[in-house]
């Protein structure tokens, strides 16, 4: 793998509540998922979050989530699939509203959270999200874990699909997300984590919380902005990629 993309959640403060160091993150990814304001985020962030990925140069995604910024996205909500695409078309379009002022535009979908997480396995909801992006732009990509009920429902829909991998996340041996309420479901290691990375991009792999090699294809790897120590992490992760003769590029 000659190329990767590395992508990272970014627009999270609320109000005068400040989360992550966006403008470091984004100096060292390729891609940023910013928040629609249902999980985390308010206006004046989402436009300056993406004005910040304009003049950097790196592409901008939708990161829609469950209507909870109590529980920051991150609670399974049980709703009609007609009213999570609702949901989900409105956070995209103010997104891209919020990003056209800032002189660039939305260029793919990445779901937020325990969102993420439902639509592996939830057959409904993968669809009600699918609908949802083909309802608003059928050529925008969305990014997804492989081999989940929502990379089926895209292709069928023939909406393009870009495989995701985590480089602060642990995973199980059937390639799903360690669950966060487990002990080492986040790596906090720099040099675990680079390793991690190293691993998915040049062999493909990942070794899984109980020592198990598994396979897994990724166009691109995410690193939580709002993980301790995230812009250094990133750093270290495109510093380790680069050194290792891998450009870092955006898959759009």
């Amino acid at each position: 793998m000659s190329t990767i993309d590395l992508n990272s959640d970014v627009g999270e403060s609320f109000g005068n509540w400040s989360f992550g160091d966006d403008e470091a993150i984004i100096a060292s990814v390729s891609s940023v998922n910013v928040a629609c304001a249902f999980h985390a985020g308010d206006p004046s962030t989402i436009r300056a979050t993406c004005t910040a990925a304009a003049l950097a140069g790196v592409a901008v995604g939708a990161h829609p989530g469950y209507r909870d910024l109590a529980g920051f996205g991150r609670r399974f909500i049980d709703m009609a699939p007609d009213h999570l695409t609702d949901e989900i078309i409105y956070q995209i379009g103010a997104l891209q509203s919020l990003a056209r002022v800032a002189g660039t535009t939305v260029s793919y979908v990445k779901p937020h959270g325990a969102l993420y997480n439902t639509i592996v396995h939830h057959p409904e909801q993968a669809r009600a999200v699918v609908d949802a992006i083909v309802s608003v732009d059928p050529a925008l990509p969305v990014m997804v874990l492989p081999n989940s009920e929502i990379e089926r429902a895209a292709r069928a829909a023939g909406l393009r699909t870009v495989s995701e991998a985590f480089a602060d996340r642990a995973y199980n041996a059937d390639g799903t997300l360690v669950a966060r309420t487990r002990p080492g479901s986040v790596l906090h290691d720099v040099g675990e984590v680079t390793d991690h990375v190293l691993r998915l991009a040049i062999d493909r792999q990942i070794r899984a919380i109980d020592g198990t090699l598994i396979d897994v294809r990724a166009e691109s790897i995410c690193l939580h902005g709002d993980t301790p120590g995230a812009v250094a992490m990133a750093a270290a992760v495109r510093a380790a990629l680069l050194g290792s003769g891998i450009e870092i590029r955006s898959f759009v």
